[in-house]
Order: structure tokens, then C-alpha cells, then sequence
């Protein structure tokens, strides 16, 4: 099936690793495997929403359906469709009536988070969040090492305005590490940023 952006690109979706490929030993030291970062935090959402916590979505995609096949009279296939809006971030919601919105992002590289993983329509409706007093950032995953960390929006955002101006094109690992909130793995909640929120 291809998806398109509103400009007309095509959208590529990215394998999922399998249980092999994904950090997998034989002792099981990995207790996550093959679970994503948008996984772990619905299952961390949810567990806020059920014990009234806080109450936290993924943000649905508006989707325009371009080209359908009927294969069968009882199954419809669709082969086309695009983005109608490019999407600003992945979650949003609510905890202590503050507005809460941000975004999440894994990488396979171990010392730096390289920025062209976020998009300029991104970082300009984070902007106007923290404009308005909302609580904003991006939650950043190394999935080589399973490191999580929380980083405040205006902090990338300053990361951005340095790239824009010549500068690196990525944040490191260091300046994560400094400016950053690292998120220890649980059970349950998966990732209790939450709990990173309540200290800011």
C-alpha cells in the first residue's frame, strides 16, 4: 500500500525489528523484546489513564483514501492514500490541568541523536505549545543500548537553531546526558515520564 504526504512524498515505513534482530539473549536480559517505543508508551498511557493519573492519546493521523480493490465481494484492499496534514507530534493530553504534548524517536546510533529525525512543522508547533505555557518535549530512545531519556523541547530546540545556523546535526550523547532526563525501563508503567514531569 503507498502513503503519501500532503507535498506529494512518498511515506516509508520502517521495518519492525523481529524478535531475532531486536537485542534478543539467550539469558532473556532484554525483557522488552521486539516491543517498540510507540508501544511502550501506549502501554504506559494506558496504565496513567486506568488509575486516573493522567490522560495521555496518540495522535490519529488524518488519512485520504485515494485507491481501493475488491478483491472479494466481503474484503476491500487500499492501495493508495495520503497524508492530508503533515503531522505535528505523537501525543498529547492532559495531567494536573496542564496541557501535555509531545513527541517520540528511536535511533540505532549509540553516541549521538541525529535531528533529521524531526521535521521543521515539528518543531514549530512544539514552539507554539511552550508559547501558550503547555508542557513540552521529546521522549528519545537508543535502541541499541535501550537507554530512554526525556528532553525538555526548549533544549532541542536550541539544538535545531544551532543546525540551522551551520551547526551540528545532531545532539550527542553527552549533551543528552546533561540536559536530558533518563527514564529507567520498568514494568509498570513501561516509561513513567511522569514521574520525570513531576521533578521539572
Amino acid at each position: 500500500m503507498n502513503f503519501n504526504y500532503p507535498n506529494g512524498k512518498k511515506y516509508i515505513t520502517k521495518e519492525l525489528p523481529s524478535e531475532k534482530t531486536a537485542g534478543n539473549k539467550k539469558n532473556g536480559s532484554y525483557s522488552n523484546r521486539g516491543m517498540t517505543l510507540e508501544e511502550d508508551l501506549n502501554e504506559t498511557n494506558d496504565y496513567y489513564r486506568e488509575r486516573k493519573i493522567a490522560v495521555i492519546h496518540k495522535k490519529p493521523t488524518p488519512v485520504q483514501i485515494v485507491q481501493v480493490d475488491y478483491p472479494k465481494r466481503s474484503a476491500a484492499v487500499i492501495k493508495e492514500a495520503y497524508f492530508k496534514l503533515a503531522s505535528t507530534t505523537d501525543y498529547n493530553g492532559v495531567y494536573k490541568g496542564k496541557y501535555i504534548d509531545f513527541e517520540a524517536k528511536e535511533t540505532q546510533n549509540s553516541t549521538s541523536f541525529p535531528l533529521k529525525n524531526f521535521h521543521q512543522h515539528q518543531i514549530t508547533h512544539m514552539e507554539e505549545v511552550m508559547n501558550q505555557g503547555g508542557i513540552c518535549f521529546v521522549i528519545l530512545r537508543f535502541t541499541k543500548n535501550e537507554k530512554v531519556y526525556l528532553l525538555e523541547a526548549e533544549h532541542l530546540l536550541s539544538f535545531w537553531d544551532r543546525m540551522a545556523n551551520g551547526g551540528r546535526k545532531s545532539i550527542t550523547m553527552e549533551e543528552i546526558k546533561q540536559l536530558g532526563h533518563y527514564i529507567p525501563l520498568g514494568y509498570h508503567p513501561r516509561i513513567d515520564y511522569i514521574k520525570i514531569i513531576d521533578t521539572l
